[in-house]
């Protein structure tokens, strides 16, 4: 198996950006056939999920070890969700918005990031989405919507970085704001703001009354 990968899964690629049977491999310690077997075997993650854990262990294909690392991460993930309607943050600003993801200064790569909101504007998940190279990304407004729609959330927030230091909005910017807010109408889902994250500070391109 060549360097870099385990168990068919990329090492290099962030956690947000690999698939339902890659998460399961990497969790199982178990090979991405295998895990591709069983969400097939169950019909994808959800059904997994709810299954019975007597019911994983009677899998003959994945190790005792594996299901046990499956238990214990559901029963985290339980845990988490019991507590994080209480403790999600509320954006309610453009500068609340840049708070939240003013990490991305220091990306020496251009990432594209979701910030998705519930309908009281509270924090659902912050999904990066795509990550190009020192000189810009590009990807499609379907992939924007990818996600959203995946996390049911009613309305979002783009940003993304630039790597230079200059958070001035670029013409291609601009229009790739006016393609996803084009988008998100017809699917009844609202683009709140496009932020561009730098080290010289940030923008908001509606504050800017660009594309909004």
């Amino acid at each position: 198996m060549p360097d870099g990968d385990i168990y068919g899964v990329s090492r290099q690629q962030p956690a947000e950006m690999l698939s339902d049977a890659e998460l399961l491999a990497v969790l199982l310690s178990d090979s991405l056939d295998t895990a591709e077997a069983i969400l097939k075997h169950y019909g994808g993650l959800p059904a997994l999920v709810s299954a019975p854990p007597l019911d994983w262990k009677s899998l003959t294909q994945v190790r005792e070890e594996g299901t046990d690392r499956l238990a214990a991460a559901l029963e985290i993930a339980r845990r988490v969700k019991v507590n994080w309607g209480q403790q999600r943050p509320v954006i309610r600003t453009a500068e609340d918005a840049a708070e939240w993801v003013v990490d991305m200064r220091e990306l020496a790569q251009e990432h594209v990031r979701l910030i998705l909101l519930d309908m009281y504007n509270r924090v659902i998940a912050t999904p990066t989405i795509y990550k190009g190279t020192l000189n810009g990304v590009v990807f499609r407004p379907a992939e924007v919507f990818r996600e959203v729609i995946r996390h049911n959330s009613p309305a979002f927030i783009l940003a993304h970085n630039h790597p230079a230091g200059d958070p001035s909005p670029s013409p291609e910017d601009i229009e790739l704001t006016r393609a996803v807010i084009a988008a998100g109408k017809l699917l009844d889902i609202q683009l709140l703001d496009h932020l561009i994250i730098a080290e010289q500070g940030w923008r908001s391109l509606k504050q800017q009354g660009l594309a909004f």
